[in-house]
């Protein structure tokens, strides 16, 4: 098969000085992993490039078809009709279950999808697979990301001519460690080695930041401090950052984020309009989603719709569905869309008045439901200088040159950032609580200690178990990985002090640390002990059960709690 050829869209041409900058330096890539879609830009030299696929598409939708045994991939492959990746032979929007074990809520309505997925509740991978052939072709969503991601790096290869190994990539906030374990892993299968992880709004903030830096250049009179909101809803995750701008600095004041998303909304529909929906064959299953799918589209430009579908079997669904209807059926999503947003704002220490733009960008970011409550939160007009479908690709691009350090004398990307930890990250202490050591929103790079001691006399050895997650859902936390340290020498409960340190560096990898002092001691009683986590790999809803069951009503007792002062 001939090599498809790859299309460029950018907004001016590129003069041979920048060429030749930009072919001096190692490229690397931008990738938004969306849940339906994915899209590619790189840095030329003096402005941020869009791959297109050999479809002339920027937006690449995220299916993996398989045929004759051979998983495709969506990036060059043509499906004839809509329909054909609805009928059990194409995997789908692998990104919400990225990292994801079988008791998980998304897992459990992916069971709902045109193709296989079945689950065991137990804490482990999900058994996912494609119907080829009328056999069902077993595959994890780590393999068909990989796939995906290499026929991406072959599509930016092809155009820009030049081997292609370093990429940036955009993230939900909600991801946790293992999810960012898989993304890395996926990539490194797809011959591609990661250099960040961003969040998608904190990309699109970066973005934001160079529109701004631009104007002041121009002399527009635009002042340089600001403080930007980002709301970015798609297709599964919804994602809200502050970011504070002062020039071509970028501060991340605050992120929150969940799983909700334009899947949501479609799945709730599915359900107010045929509740039997889950008894439907995959075809039937298909030939709905794609109806509804329309709707929901067609109801951010109009106030009413007819749905028309024949499921087959002398089956039909005729409705005429209202907007106002849509809102109500998603309601619930909305409100927990509006819900953080205030969490952000209260992370940040930041109100509605000391907002100077709010940037709605995403799938469902035509929504005019979504539109209007972000509007009346914020009490401000959306900003339109951006493309909200684009966006976080442009502005990953712009962390990639940034990453690179490449050299930029036009001083386009003279830009700086830094970014916050999505979620908290402590350990188990004062009788199965979880104690935060580094807390949610907290400035990376970090470093920072707790002093917790022992919960018995004589207690010999100290299990130290570390979670990621927040204290308010304990859980739903993530069992990141866990070590027993041994030798403490016999005291008094609450006399040795246990130091435990957990260290993020800037490129959000994990240390931890722990080290026995006993008060008088300068030096450390016993070895320190140093690991690099997640340790914990499939199946950690698995190791905490065995852990309790090992353990039984001792593993409280070989836990910890925290003193009364830290460091």
């Amino acid at each position: 098969m001939a090599e498809p050829e790859y299309i460029v869209e950018s907004e001016c041409e590129t003069t041979e000085k920048e060429k030749s900058l930009s072919a001096s330096s190692e490229v690397v890539i931008g990738i938004d992993i969306g849940t339906s879609h994915c899209s590619v830009a790189v840095w030329n030299g003096s402005e941020v490039e869009l791959l297109k696929n050999a479809r002339n598409q920027p937006l690449i939708r995220f299916d993996v078809p398989v045929d004759n045994d051979i998983p495709l991939g969506e990036v060059n492959y043509h499906l004839s009709h809509k329909h054909e990746r609805l009928s059990g032979a194409s995997i789908l929007n692998m990104k919400r279950l990225i990292g994801r074990i079988d008791t998980d809520r998304v897992v459990h309505a992916y069971k709902n999808f045109p193709f296989l997925v079945q689950t065991l509740d137990m804490g482990v991978r999900p058994f996912i697979a494609a119907l080829v052939n009328n056999v069902w072709k077993s595959t994890t969503p780590e393999e068909v990301l990989a796939l995906y991601l290499a026929e991406l790096r072959i599509m930016a290869e092809s155009k820009l001519k030049r081997r292609i190994k370093d990429v940036v990539l955009c993230i939900p906030v909600s991801f946790s460690r293992f999810q960012l374990t898989r993304i890395e892993r996926a990539c490194t299968i797809a011959g591609l080695h990661v250099l960040r992880l961003m969040p998608e709004p904190a990309a699109v903030a970066l973005l934001y930041a160079q529109q701004q830096q631009h104007m002041l250049r121009d002399n527009t009179g635009r002042v340089s401090k600001r403080i930007a909101l980002v709301f970015n809803m798609g297709a599964g995750y919804c994602d809200v950052a502050v970011a504070d701008i002062d020039g071509g600095v970028t501060e991340i004041k605050a992120l929150s984020g969940s799983e909700i998303g334009g899947e949501d909304l479609l799945e709730n529909m599915m359900r107010h309009l045929l509740p039997s929906f889950d008894e439907l064959d995959i075809k039937s299953m298909g030939l709905l989603r794609v109806a509804i799918q329309k709707a929901i589209h067609e109801l951010s430009f109009q106030r009413s719709v007819q749905i028309d579908v024949d499921l087959g079997n002398g089956s039909k669904l005729c409705k005429e569905v209202k907007r106002e209807e849509f809102e109500e059926v998603n309601k619930f999503i909305f409100c927990e869309s509006e819900i953080l947003i205030v969490q952000c704002m209260l992370d940040a220490d930041v109100n509605v008045k000391d907002l100077t733009d709010v940037i709605v960008v995403g799938g469902c970011s035509c929504i005019p439901k979504i539109r209007h409550l972000v509007e009346n939160l914020c009490e401000r007009e959306i900003y339109e200088g951006m493309d909200p479908l684009i966006a976080a690709v442009y502005g990953i691009a712009l962390e990639g040159a940034l990453t690179s350090g490449i050299k930029d004398p036009f001083g386009d990307v003279d830009l700086l950032n830094s970014q916050v930890t999505t979620l908290g990250i402590g350990i188990r202490a004062n009788r199965s609580e979880f104690v935060p050591v580094i807390p949610r929103n907290t400035t990376m790079p970090v470093h920072k200690e707790m002093i917790f001691t022992t919960v018995r006399d004589n207690q010999t050895e100290a299990l130290i178990v570390v979670y990621e997650g927040e204290p308010e859902t304990e859980d739903e936390n993530h069992l990141l990985g866990y070590f027993k340290i041994t030798g403490i020498p016999p005291a008094l409960e609450g006399v040795p002090e246990i130091n435990v340190g957990m260290d993020i560096n800037a490129s959000n990898e994990l240390s931890v640390l722990a080290r026995v002092i006993i008060p008088g001691s300068r030096q450390p009683v016993v070895p320190v002990m140093e690991l690099k986590m997640p340790t914990v790999d499939d199946g950690h809803s698995c190791c905490a059960e065995v852990l309790a069951r090992a353990y039984g009503p001792t593993l409280d007792s070989m836990t910890v709690r925290r003193k009364n002062h830290s460091i």
